[in-house]
């Protein structure tokens, strides 16, 4: 089938998170099961002109907001990737320094300049004379593309058999804007209500994609019955009790040509599952790296948002009791100023054994993956997840809350599944310091049995969470999606 696959950021062209990934890899796993796929996204100022090439498709124009709109489609390809990517400019938006927002605050053009980019995705399959089977487009940044297809053109013939599939990544990020703004939409006056995109007075695109998909799905299945709750569903939680039939979830997989100890070119040694004298190497180069001792004692990595949403502060309340332990702990990450002031200030008390690093590294989160013995994952929601699944790749064993796509990758190490050596890491239930440091402490005294230690890295790194499973999965959900046209073909 033909399928349309849009997303606010794709790996590698324009990345802020797990969003990114998912763009990058499930696409190319389509193509793989014999689909034929095209991507659209914002061709944003801040993607390098030098690195891809882009081939101008075609300027067209669109009214948009009582407005006539100047936009250009351009397509480009990746080397060994059967995929097309398509990107929609306009010399009015997307022209920041980052995609959503910059020093902390919101682009005040989000809502024009994302909606003009899903009326615009509508357009180019039209410019193409491409006609999808299936509309796939991604959290709250694509999600009144929904809206525009059942509304304004609702009746046309080019999309008269198109399914529809929306995917939450992360419930969290709604993308809420003032009611008055609603003219700029261009959208009928009846659907600014409270069982369409009204929310307490707001306009809410996620809410768009919630209402007018004919399928939805989240990135994992603990995360899709989380959202029905009203801890988890940030207000929407009704909108989802309403669809629940048509709601289910997807684990995220991991793209192993990118995310392979064996052949990851950012490592200095690699290794395998049944050799695993290179992740010592990699420890080592970490350890050195770190200003640490070379010293066989637990090395502890966190790679992360440094937010409260992912435990950071939890990190914290435990941080001065873990350094009185015999350990080594490294953190990667950006996030909220108080949090990384308070890492940072750490971080000058513990040098010879915490190091933190306030930034993104790709390449330094390879080496962190691979030179760590454990990896801490204490977030208080995490809709999927990906570096945990990273981790299980490279025998780094996942310290997790029980939440979302933690509880459905990471097999906790409780007494009968270590004896049926299926545990692949360790699991906490209650958001608390406490918990996390019990947890922790129960990794930490495996570590001491070397032979059983040795037996937990290998399972995990057996794991396997590729995306040729999920985008299966994908499929099944397309047909679902399908089989929803059908009943209005026959109207």
């Amino acid at each position: 089938m033909r399928i349309l696959y849009a997303s606010s950021e794709v790996f590698p062209f324009a990345k802020t998170g797990g969003l990114a990934d998912v763009g990058g890899s499930l696409p190319s796993a389509l193509e793989r099961l014999g689909h034929e796929v095209k991507v659209i996204m914002p061709r944003y100022s801040v993607i390098p002109g030098d690195r891809w090439e882009f081939i101008k498709v075609k300027d067209f124009t669109l009214r948009h907001g009582k407005k006539e709109h100047s936009l250009t489609l351009w397509k480009s390809r990746l080397p060994g990737v059967s995929v097309e990517f398509l990107f929609v400019s306009t010399p009015l938006f997307f022209n920041h320094n980052g995609l959503y927002s910059e020093k902390g605050k919101d682009h005040p053009d989000n809502l024009e300049g994302f909606s003009l980019f899903c009326r615009a995705m509508l357009e180019a399959p039209k410019l193409l004379n491409w006609k999808p089977d299936i509309l796939h487009a991604n959290d709250w940044q694509t999600g009144l593309v929904f809206a525009y297809l059942k509304t304004l053109l609702r009746g046309d013939p080019f999309y008269r058999k198109t399914g529809t599939l929306f995917t939450i990544h992360n419930m969290a990020y709604q993308g809420l804007f003032p009611g008055s703004n609603f003219p700029k939409l261009d959208l009928p006056r009846n659907t600014f209500s409270p069982d369409i995109l009204e929310f307490y007075g707001q306009i809410n695109f996620l809410k768009g994609g919630l209402v007018f998909a004919d399928i939805l799905n989240t990135v994992s299945p603990t995360y899709s019955r989380e959202i029905l709750t009203p801890e988890f569903g940030h207000g929407l939680e009704g909108v989802l009790q309403k669809r629940r039939n048509d709601l289910f979830g997807i684990i995220n997989g991991a793209d192993y040509q990118e995310w392979d100890p064996a052949r990851d070119s950012f490592l200095p040694s690699g290794y395998t599952a049944g050799s695993l004298e290179g992740k010592s190497v990699c420890k080592k180069t970490l350890q050195r790296r770190c200003r640490f001792s070379e010293k066989d004692v637990p090395l502890i990595g966190i790679i992360s948002r440094l937010t409260a949403q992912k435990g950071t502060d939890l990190v914290l309340d435990i941080l001065d009791e873990l350094m009185c332990l015999d350990i080594q702990l490294v953190i990667l990450g950006v996030g909220e100023p108080d949090l990384q002031e308070k890492l940072r200030a750490k971080a000058g008390r513990y040098r010879d054994r915490l190091s933190v690093h306030l930034t993104f590294d790709e390449a330094f989160a390879h080496r962190v993956e691979a030179g760590a013995d454990l990896f801490l994952m204490p977030s208080r929601y995490e809709p999927c997840g990906l570096n945990q699944i990273y981790s299980l790749r490279y025998g780094t064993i996942p310290v997790v809350r029980k939440t979302g796509g933690l509880a459905d990758t990471v097999i906790d190490a409780t007494p009968s599944n270590i004896l049926s050596g299926k545990a692949t890491g360790f699991m906490f239930e209650t958001a608390s310091p406490l918990s996390l440091l019990t947890s922790l402490r129960l990794a930490l005294c495996l570590y001491k049995d070397p032979l059983l230690w040795k037996k937990l890295v290998q399972t995990a790194m057996e794991a396997d969470f590729s995306w040729d499973h999920s985008a299966r999965e994908y499929v099944k959900l397309y047909e679902l999606a399908l089989k929803k046209v059908l009943p209005r073909l026959t109207v």
